[in-house]
């Protein structure tokens, strides 16, 4: 959680950096009654936290209990119509997955650490010049790059990602919100993993993850 809360303040002592670039390239105006839109390309920078679940037939691997994680990352997103105030979001995030739980008795902790590649169609509501509220909808697709399953009864710890526990290849829903006010940006979603992780064919994994995030658009 140190690290969460020193990398959130990095970001916020560095924001006032990127207002020096003005409004987001996006932004767009209102002249004689019909919009026109300036830009139909933006960049974005994302810092946040995530709590996890992974909801399993294997007790053993069912990490029902929330875990936090660091979610950081880069974005960019494309008008789709020069008029239009849909987007094409994407981009790329270090996410810290996971869960917590018991077996046997036995308390259990594991992460997940992926690379995420998020795939969203936003709608871009302008509530006046400065501030918009942001609604999205769409996927992510995520390989994972690290992470232990910690097993506090047999006082061992070993790899999430071999044979006896998780694939590295998860994908899913993503759905949430986002609200900017100039070149500020915070969001809040969950994300519905759909692939099954478990290398059981016999049982089934599931990863659940709500996400924050504040970022900036330039």
């Amino acid at each position: 959680m140190k690290r969460i809360i020193i990398a959130l303040m990095s970001l916020a002592l560095t924001a006032p950096a990127f207002a020096q670039h003005g409004r987001p390239h996006y932004y767009n105006r209102t002249t004689n009654n019909s919009r026109h839109y300036d830009h139909q390309m933006y960049y974005g920078l994302r810092l946040g936290v995530a709590f996890s679940t992974v909801n399993s037939d294997d007790q053993y691997l069912n990490g029902s209990s929330a875990k936090s994680g660091l979610d950081i990352g880069a974005v960019v997103g494309l008008q789709l119509g020069y008029r239009s105030p849909v987007f094409f979001e994407t981009g790329l995030s270090y996410i810290e997955k996971g869960g917590d739980g018991r077996y046997q008795g036995d308390k259990f902790s594991y992460s997940l650490n992926y690379l995420e590649v998020p795939m969203v169609l936003k709608y871009k509501y302008d509530v006046d010049r400065s501030f918009s509220i942001q609604p999205f909808l769409g996927g992510f697709m995520s390989v994972g790059v690290g992470g232990k399953i910690k097993d506090f009864g047999m006082r061992q710890a070993f790899s999430s990602f071999d044979d006896d526990a998780f694939k590295r290849f998860d994908g899913g829903i993503r759905v949430g919100c986002g609200i900017q006010y100039d070149f500020l940006y915070a969001e809040m979603g969950y994300d519905f993993g759909l692939a099954n992780i478990s290398h059981d064919y016999f049982d089934t994994s599931h990863t659940g993850t709500l996400f924050t995030t504040i970022g900036v658009n330039f």
